[in-house]
């Protein structure tokens, strides 16, 4: 089983007070355009976890089946939302995939990419990537759960993971610069709406 953790509870401070999760990209907002990219991929299932404006982030995504928990740490910064998810996965769950909700134009494509590369493989860490930058989604699988569960801010979070196992991440070129574009500012909302 693969879980996809959708992170969506950070406080889009570079966005001077709006929530940059909910800004419209195509008609919809840019969260719901994210989550749905994950449902229609190969993944098993997709929890979105939620923190500032949780009620807001969770009415954009209402009839969709995907599964949103709060985060009350969310203001401790990322790695407590990655660390959150984790503890909602299944024991069944082989791997899961780590995808900012502010990596707008993601599609399934991209996310099954990474499935396919991790099938084929099993390697522990997959990344997806684009000419030869490293993006999102990331794919860590159970074997790194324990490390996963002790990260923090003051160590770099999921970085430090990576960064730890190098030598065992795999890259794939899914040939697509959205992999690497994400929204933090009103100048990268612009871009990504063009």
């Amino acid at each position: 089983m693969l879980s996809l953790i959708v992170l969506a509870a950070g406080k889009s401070t570079r966005m001077r007070g709006r929530n940059k999760l909910l800004a419209e990209i195509g008609g919809k907002p840019m969260i719901r355009r994210v989550v749905e990219g994950a449902l229609t991929s190969m993944v098993d299932e997709v929890i979105v976890v939620v923190g500032w404006e949780a009620y807001k982030i969770m009415d954009a995504l209402t009839n969709l089946p995907c599964r949103c928990i709060v985060n009350k740490e969310f203001r401790t910064g990322q790695s407590s939302s990655v660390k959150a998810g984790l503890r909602e996965i299944t024991d069944s769950t082989e791997a899961i995939l780590v995808l900012p909700g502010d990596v707008a134009l993601i599609d399934a494509n991209s996310i099954n990419m990474v499935v396919k590369a991790y099938k084929n493989r099993k390697s522990p860490i997959v990344v997806a990537a684009h000419s030869g930058r490293s993006g999102h989604p990331i794919l860590l699988s159970k074997e790194l759960f324990n490390e996963i569960e002790q990260i923090d801010e003051a160590t770099f979070g999921l970085k430090s993971v990576v960064k730890r196992h190098e030598s065992e991440v795999r890259m794939v070129e899914t040939g697509s610069e959205n992999v690497l574009r994400d929204v933090d500012t009103p100048e990268d909302l612009k871009l990504v709406k063009q």
